[in-house]
């Protein structure tokens, strides 16, 4: 028997995030048969309809409110409360973002449900769904399941691969009942790590305490331009003041898991491995050959970072250039 699956999609900067079509594509394989909506907490949702579409939702629920014009946990939980009472799926699917991460223990936990976050895989087995998540900073992996109840769980990102599945999706518009806003947003301050998102870029060029400096994190963010990436940091590099907090990569930082992560000048601590060593193609760059980064690479360079990247990026220019 199909299931019936509501996805919560989520925009960022006016466009939705990445990780919502990964998660409407495993809807799609959860539902077998039954029937895919999605969700859109936040004004000018109904613009998004068409990108929407594309993934397979049959319905695309739209709540819309002054108090959701601005992020905020209160009116956010109420209203996917609301929708979910409303929708009544039976699994319901969200991105490991930092919105997700807040709201769907608390909306979790007000539905008396059980709540998997963090998946990185999903398997049916004859009809029983099991989700791979990390444990102990990503050094194992544990397998888990639902045996009743509606099945509730965040999906990191850059770890489904969207599959187009277009479809005409119907907008149904749903206003929110929200009450006892305790948090009132004054103001908005970004720090970001550049015009990529860290979180779900495909390509991340990261710089740790070999960088040395502020101004040396500019080699890679040439790299990072070329390549069309992202920049990160070791928490090393931001407790030393070459760069903002916003780019730490990390146990206590981004967990990202990117096509290609280019690691320089990173010994390769442990809290930094747990945030990206499920990369899907790890490159080290330092001048140590005994550093423990080396372990998890896929590739090593030994040398200066100063000297190497400079040299990867003028190769890919060229061959970026010969490909047209």
């Amino acid at each position: 028997m199909g299931k019936k699956v509501m996805v919560l999609a989520e925009t960022k900067d006016g466009k939705l995030r990445n990780v919502s079509f990964e998660a409407l594509t495993v809807a799609q394989k959860l539902a077998a048969g039954g029937e895919v909506v999605a969700a859109l907490i936040g004004n000018g949702g109904a613009a998004h309809v068409e990108a929407i579409s594309k993934y397979g939702p049959s319905k695309l629920y739209v709540a819309e409110d002054d108090a959701l014009a601005v992020y905020t946990p209160d009116a956010y939980v109420q209203t996917l409360l609301q929708l979910v009472q409303t929708i009544s799926p039976d699994v319901i699917l969200m991105g490991h973002t930092a919105i997700g991460k807040e709201i769907a223990p608390r909306v979790a936990a007000r539905l008396g449900l059980g709540l998997l976050t963090d998946c990185t895989a999903m398997e049916d087995r004859e009809g029983s769904i099991a989700f791979d998540r990390p444990i102990y900073a990503g050094k194992a992996f544990q397998k888990r399941g639902f045996q009743e109840g509606v099945i509730f769980a965040t999906l990191r990102a850059n770890n489904f691969q969207p599959v187009e599945n277009p479809v005409q999706t119907q907008i149904v518009p749903f206003q929110p009942k929200i009450k006892d806003i305790r948090t009132i947003v004054k103001e908005i301050v970004r720090k970001t790590a550049g015009g990529v998102d860290l979180s779900e870029a495909k390509i991340i060029i990261s710089g740790g305490r070999g960088v040395k400096s502020a101004e040396g994190f500019a080699v890679l963010k040439e790299l990072a331009d070329v390549l069309g990436g992202a920049v990160g940091a070791s928490r090393g590099a931001c407790d030393a003041g070459y760069c903002h907090y916003a780019m730490q990569i990390g146990q206590t930082g981004k967990v990202v898991t990117p096509d290609l992560y280019i690691a320089c000048g990173i010994s390769g601590a442990i809290q930094h491995l747990a945030g990206m060593s499920n990369s899907k193609c790890i490159v080290a760059i330092n001048k140590d050959p005994e550093a423990p980064i080396f372990q998890v690479a896929d590739y090593g360079i030994v040398g200066d970072l100063f000297e190497v990247v400079p040299l990867l990026t003028a190769e890919f220019q060229n061959v970026l250039l010969t490909q047209g």
